[in-house]
Order: structure tokens, then C-alpha cells, then sequence
């Protein structure tokens, strides 16, 4: 697969690669300064167990950290690379499957079954980002419905327990770069805790990608903001 490579000028950090599960990824960090269920008519199915064969792939990574300068000849033209990254955020690009994200630069990688690439806080497990795909032969999220059914039925038929209430606090709406997201808000509320998490999805390269992000509901309030940028940052990578 040919990539353009954007040839600008950006110091970026960087430390030896290390290996982990998924061989042609690359993240950045930067300290430059921020910029400010399906209904049933559908034939995609999405369960709570359902894995993708492609996430079953074991694939390897070759993992770019930050602590000398690289130009920025290693970034594609097209990711969100091209952006400026927030402070204190990190961007995870994922040439091979075709997607971009920012998350918290003190967050680490880990292991969350199902999924193509997750990040959690160092000391809160429920505080993470994780994001996973499976194929379908819609070529776009408004073939799945309107936002507001399609929020619903994921939210209540998807994410939820049938043990936990949900509750559905904001849904909206963005088109970038001709590729449309759904972002929304939610809080699922369980006998023994509370969580509340943004989630992005969108369909492209014939794949239906679902990025979550979340923490406990009693530190949302405090998180709310600097999980919403990850959120927002989500992109859909044509490969």
C-alpha cells in the first residue's frame, strides 16, 4: 500500500522502537500548544461478543515514543498528523487499518480483548480508550440510520448490561475531511459504580470502526473535557 508522506517540518520526540502486538503504527507526542445496536432494519450485527477475525490477528507493532527529534517525513499526508497535537496528548496513527486518534500522552498501552488498539490511565484500568472494527458493506454511518435511533439502540442494546441504566446525555454529529462521525455521550449506572464514557463511530475502507473512551462517573466531571478531545480526534485513514 503506498502512502503519501507529508514532508513538513515538525519536531517531534521520539526514543528507540520498542515491539508490541501490532507492527506499523506509529505515535507522537508534542509539546506544542493546543489548538483551541443497530435497529434491526439494519444488516450489520454488532453484539457485545462479536470479534472481528482481523482483531483476532495477532499483529505486531512498531512502536515510535518520544525523546530526540524526527521530521515529520514519517507522517501521512492525511492523518491527523497534519494537525497540531494538543499538549499533554499523544497520536496514535494505524496506517495498515486505516485510523487516527489522539489520547493522554501519560496513558499506556494495554491488552482489551476484541479490540485493534487500547490506551488506559497508569493506576485507573476504567480509565481508557479503545478501538475496535468490524466489516461491513455500508459505505457510510447515514446508512445506518438517523443519529438519534442509532445512539439509542447502541447504547441500550450494545453497551449496556442488563443489569445497568442508561442514560444518554449528548449525541452530535461532524463531517472531516468527506467522512461522517457520530460522537455521543452516555452514563451506564450499575448496581456497585457508575461509568460514563464519549464514543465515535464511523464506517470507511469497508470497515465499521467504534472508538470508546470512558472513566468512572464520579471523576467525569473533573476528565469530561480531556476525554472529549480524544473523542473529537478520531479519523477514519483511507488505506
Amino acid at each position: 500500500m503506498a502512502v503519501a508522506m507529508a514532508m513538513n517540518s515538525v519536531s517531534l520526540n521520539w526514543v528507540p522502537p520498542s515491539f508490541t502486538k501490532k507492527a506499523n503504527y506509529v505515535t507522537h507526542s508534542t509539546e506544542l500548544a493546543p489548538p483551541s445496536a443497530f435497529s434491526s432494519q439494519n444488516s450489520l450485527t454488532y453484539t457485545k461478543e462479536t470479534i472481528s477475525n482481523e482483531e483476532n490477528n495477532c499483529k505486531r507493532r512498531l512502536l515510535l515514543l518520544g525523546v530526540g527529534a524526527i521530521t515529520a517525513n514519517l507522517l501521512p499526508a492525511n492523518s491527523l498528523l497534519a494537525d497540531e497535537i494538543p499538549q499533554n496528548y499523544r497520536a496514535f496513527v494505524d496506517i495498515p487499518d486505516g485510523y487516527s486518534y489522539y489520547y493522554p500522552s501519560d496513558w499506556r498501552e494495554f491488552d482489551f480483548r476484541g479490540h485493534d488498539s487500547a490506551f488506559k490511565d497508569r493506576f485507573l484500568q476504567l480509565q481508557n480508550v479503545r478501538v475496535r472494527f468490524i466489516p461491513t458493506d455500508k459505505q457510510d454511518i447515514h446508512e445506518l440510520g438517523a443519529i438519534e435511533e442509532v445512539v439509542y439502540n447502541l447504547v441500550n442494546h450494545v453497551y449496556a448490561a442488563p443489569n445497568q441504566m442508561v442514560n444518554i446525555l449528548d449525541m452530535q454529529e461532524r463531517t472531516s475531511e468527506g467522512k461522517n462521525y457520530y460522537t455521543f455521550e452516555y452514563e451506564l449506572t450499575s448496581p456497585n459504580y457508575a461509568s460514563a464514557s464519549f464514543a465515535t463511530i464511523a464506517i470507511g475502507n469497508g470497515r465499521y470502526y467504534t472508538l470508546v473512551v470512558g472513566a468512572l462517573e464520579r471523576r467525569w466531571r473533573r476528565l469530561r473535557n480531556k476525554l472529549k478531545v480524544v473523542a473529537d480526534s478520531f479519523k477514519v485513514l483511507d488505506i
